[in-house]
């Protein structure tokens, strides 16, 4: 089970809030949330409501400043928590929408996408066993979205 502390100030200061599992809008528990502590387990945050916006994954630390660390200049309104995960990992990926085209399932991080299977592109996904984190760029760069089963 996880465990993180939002603060409504910058290094942990202010207000706070305590959460243990997913919470789709923090405003009814702070006015923002700008810096926090993960206690633990692993979360990703979001800069709007409802899982939307730009996302961020975070483990066990301290995060004392969103604003500069992360470039949210929004700060946090919603978080999921990311589950724990024991046996193997398993994601079938597309080259098209809809589960068309070019297709290769991965068992593995992967550094490129493009290179490894020799796709143009990645535009749909079954996530099978396990929790991942797909980046838009090689090597683990640039914008990640979060995927769970399904």
């Amino acid at each position: 089970m996880g465990k993180i502390t939002f603060y409504e100030e910058k290094n942990f200061q202010g207000r706070s809030y305590e959460c243990m599992s997913d919470c789709s809008d923090m405003s009814s528990y702070l006015n923002r949330s700008q810096s926090c502590r993960v206690e633990s387990g692993c979360f990703m945050v979001y800069d709007r409501n409802s899982y939307m916006g730009n996302q961020f994954f975070m483990r066990r630390g301290e995060y004392s400043d969103f604003m500069n660390m992360m470039g949210m200049s929004n700060g946090i309104r919603s978080c999921r928590m990311i589950p724990m995960h024991r046996g193997q990992f398993r994601m079938k990926i597309y080259e098209r929408e809809n589960f068309g085209g070019q297709s290769h399932e991965m068992m593995e991080d992967c550094d490129n996408i493009m290179d490894r299977y020799r796709m143009n592109e990645c535009q749909s996904c079954n996530v099978m066993d396990g929790h991942w984190l797909m980046y838009e760029q090689p090597q683990f760069r640039g914008k990640m979205m979060y995927m769970r089963p399904g």
